[in-house]
């Protein structure tokens, strides 16, 4: 084993060294992508031109690799004549980026505490020395930072603690391990990361760090809660930054390298659907933040939601572009939120280019919240999602009689004022939703013509706030859409962690938060997915382990996920009904348990309200994501085009987009945005119109961003289609409706016939 490994790693750094002599010989240079999304301004955009809307639809197969194990969702990255991806199980693996031929694979083990491996990671960072004799990939996996020779394939030991970092570094209260799903950004010689946190009540902070990318030393720290005698601390509770948590950025950071300024969305506090122990707006939490990339310094901010209690975070990138405003040439960065709004700023001083006015909103009727009295609303450019819902937008395709009858009456009694209505003690509409709007992968540009694309979904959410111990299930057994439970949620009142549970579970927990949580709900009891809260109960703890592991039905396994990760997770699912002793706290309480106790001489809280997620993306009229483009010359839409389409849904003449998108778009110079959706269609728009100008079958959903580059002449669009989560687990057909059969998982690299 050891021989044929060192064979294929001396194959592999000749192949890699022959790209350079050939360049260096008169090879035309490739146009690569060699950044995460495409740019330091996650821009997703290409000057390539050899794919156009004249010859798109003539596109081959160039090469094809295949991941049979499928689960990631890594965004791949092209250097020179190399591609970079994860497969086989997690590993960074190095192909010929014109063949698909395999040059080395970089395993990182099964230690940690999730996925095995890279892949759940959204992507990675490349790096090279002025000089380009030390070149690197810096990738987390399992709570660390690991830099990889991008030549071999080999650890580089002189990085860090002999080749990783621990993320924990330079966090408070970080958990066990720290995740970071986004691979950051590189300025110059550092790496800035985000991070993970978690979601529950006091939850860690979300610090900003940057590393030094040659040694691995912690170069700065951002605190995104104030710490006493910073800027923002008053908008907190005293000491807060000592107990409360999240203030994250788990989405994308961009940066304008010319001024050395980087562009963080940084996400709601924790918890993000109650607000009772952190009165006040909470800065920096739901911010456009622009620090010096090189210090880490504050220089402006904007923040878009006060007090979220809506998780209406923004995690798309900021997007850089230049425009034309009251006739002057403005370098702008413009930040799509969950909340359906555009806000365009100044770059540089944070201006905004049009007014966002203060505007009264309803107060919470929840004991104990806090409620800002107003809310921001952009007067320019207009929303991109739907922000109110009507009867009118009800859908009933996929529903029989009688949810129809079901569905007319409860939303007839739910609360409904529009954006900013807060969640409250009955079924309350919000819309976009908790899982609609922009996500990480959802923004993209032509950034010298002033264009900006936002990809985006309108999934309603139906909450409901309840406190400890009541449930927070929002549907019957995980049924799309037959969902006839109200939407709820639960909390504790502050009891005590005696002993406290062991650390697989709350390291389970961790992973159930990240992995499990969105589909199958905060307290186990099922959202868009079935309840998992008696799983084990029902099916027995060796048939769990399996379905976590491979699959079930529509639910996508995880066979990356290393074992003790999958028994820590489903440990976590035995024990969630366990109540601790004394407490008088009804079952399925360990999450509560999970959750630390206010710090002696905080005053928390009459209870931790909390609520499913209440997500019921199907009553809500098609369609249900979309692209739309911005002309921020003018602050006007260009055009807005539905985002793919559901053929579950049943015959159309028109695309209704999907439900549930997990894949982004890219723009190139050729006049095209090119994606391929969740129902295993690729297609391309004519980026000035909208059009679909040509759509294909092709063998698997999407997940991730497509990479666009060009080797000797030729350009190539490479996608990975890996299967992603299309109709959810449950959902039921419409009449006529068609589900698009699952086929090989792979990557496949397309480019115009030779």
């Amino acid at each position: 084993m050891k021989a044929t490994m060192k064979i294929h790693t001396i194959i592999a750094v000749l192949a890699l060294f022959t790209v350079s002599a050939e360049r260096a010989s008169g090879q035309k240079e490739s146009g690569g992508w060699k950044d995460y999304l495409g740019g330091p301004d996650g821009s997703h955009y290409s000057p390539l031109t050899q794919i156009n809307a004249s010859n798109v639809s003539r596109m081959e197969v160039a090469w094809s690799y295949p991941a049979p194990d499928g689960t990631s969702v890594f965004c791949p990255l092209v250097v020179d004549n190399v591609a970079y991806l994860a497969a086989k199980g997690g590993a960074l693996v190095a192909l010929d980026a014109t063949t698909g031929k395999e040059l080395w694979a970089h395993s990182f083990g099964t230690g940690g505490g999730g996925r095995g491996g890279i892949s759940g990671q959204r992507g990675a960072n490349y790096w090279e020395s002025k000089d380009r004799k030390d070149r690197r990939i810096l990738v987390t996996a399992s709570g660390f930072l690991h830099a990889i020779d991008a030549l071999t394939g080999k650890t580089i030991e002189s990085f860090a603690d002999h080749g990783k970092l621990d993320l924990k570094i330079g966090i408070d209260r970080a958990p066990i391990p720290l995740a970071s799903r986004t691979p950051g950004r590189i300025f110059e010689n550092l790496i800035i990361l985000g991070s993970f946190p978690g979601e529950g009540y006091l939850a860690p902070p979300g610090d900003l760090r940057a590393f030094d990318v040659r040694t691995g030393k912690l170069a700065w720290v951002f605190h995104t809660i104030p710490h006493e005698g910073e800027l923002g601390y008053d908008t907190w509770p005293k000491d807060a930054y000592k107990y409360m948590g999240g203030v994250d950025v788990w989405g994308e950071i961009t940066v304008d390298e010319k001024r050395g300024i980087a562009y963080f969305p940084v996400s709601s506090a924790k918890y993000e659907l109650y607000g009772g122990d952190r009165p006040g707006n909470n800065l920096f939490a739901d911010c456009l933040l622009a620090l010096d990339a090189r210090t880490g310094k504050y220089l402006w901010h904007f923040q878009t939601v006060h007090h979220d209690i809506w998780d209406y975070d923004p995690t798309a990138a900021p997007q850089l572009v230049t425009a034309k405003h009251d006739g002057k040439t403005v370098d702008v960065v413009a930040l799509a939120s969950k909340n359906g709004f555009l806000y365009v700023f100044d770059r540089v001083t944070g201006k905004p280019l049009w007014p966002i006015e203060e505007r009264a909103v309803p107060k919470s009727e929840v004991p104990g919240e806090w409620t800002s009295p107003t809310q921001p609303f952009p007067t320019m450019p207009p929303p991109f999602a739907r922000q109110r819902m009507t009867k009118d937008d009800l859908y009933f395709g996929f529903m029989t009689p009688e949810e129809k009858t079901h569905w007319e009456e409860r939303f007839a009694k739910a609360q409904n004022h529009g954006l900013f209505t807060p969640p409250g003690l009955t079924d309350t509409v919000s819309i976009p939703g908790v899982n609609g709007g922009p996500f990480f992968w959802d923004t993209g540009a032509d950034p010298a013509r002033g264009i900006v694309f936002v990809e985006s979904k309108d999934f309603p959410s139906i909450l409901k706030m309840v406190k400890a111990g009541e449930s927070t299930s929002s549907n019957s057994g995980g049924s799309i859409p037959s969902r006839t439970q109200p939407g709820g949620g639960r909390g504790r009142g502050g009891f005590g962690m005696t002993g406290g549970p062991p650390m697989a579970l709350r390291l389970g927990r961790t992973i159930y938060e990240g992995s499990c949580q969105a589909c199958h709900g905060p307290d186990l009891k099922g959202d868009r997915g079935p309840a998992v809260d008696d799983a084990v109960k029902r099916l027995g703890m060796a048939a769990v382990l399996t379905i976590v592991k491979k699959g079930k039905g529509a639910m996508p396994g995880f066979p990356t996920m290393n074992a003790e990760a999958i028994t820590d997770v489903v440990e976590f699912l035995d024990k969630s009904d366990q109540a601790p002793a004394g407490t008088g706290v009804p079952g399925n309480s360990l999450m509560e348990r999970l959750e630390p106790d206010y710090p002696a001489g905080v005053m928390p809280p009459p209870s931790r309200f909390k609520t499913g997620y209440g997500q019921e993306g199907y009553i809500l009229t098609p369609p249900w994501s979309t692209i739309t483009a911005y002309d921020l010359n003018t602050g006007k839409i260009i055009w807005q085009t539905p985002y793919g389409d559901t053929p579950q849904a049943g015959p159309s003449d028109k695309l209704r987009g999907n439900v549930t998108p997990r894949s982004g778009f890219v723009v190139t110079a050729g006049g095209l945005v090119l994606f391929a959706d969740n129902q295993s269609k690729l297609y391309a728009l004519d980026k000035n119109t909208g059009k679909v100008v040509h759509s294909r079958d092709v063998p698997n959903s999407a997940v991730g961003v497509p990479a666009v580059y060009e080797v000797n002449g030729r350009e190539y669009i490479l996608f990975s289609l890996l299967g992603g989560p299309g109709f959810p687990a449950g959902a039921r057909m419409a009449p006529g409706g068609v589900n698009p059969p699952p086929g090989e998982k792979m990557f496949v690299a397309f480019a115009l016939p030779k």
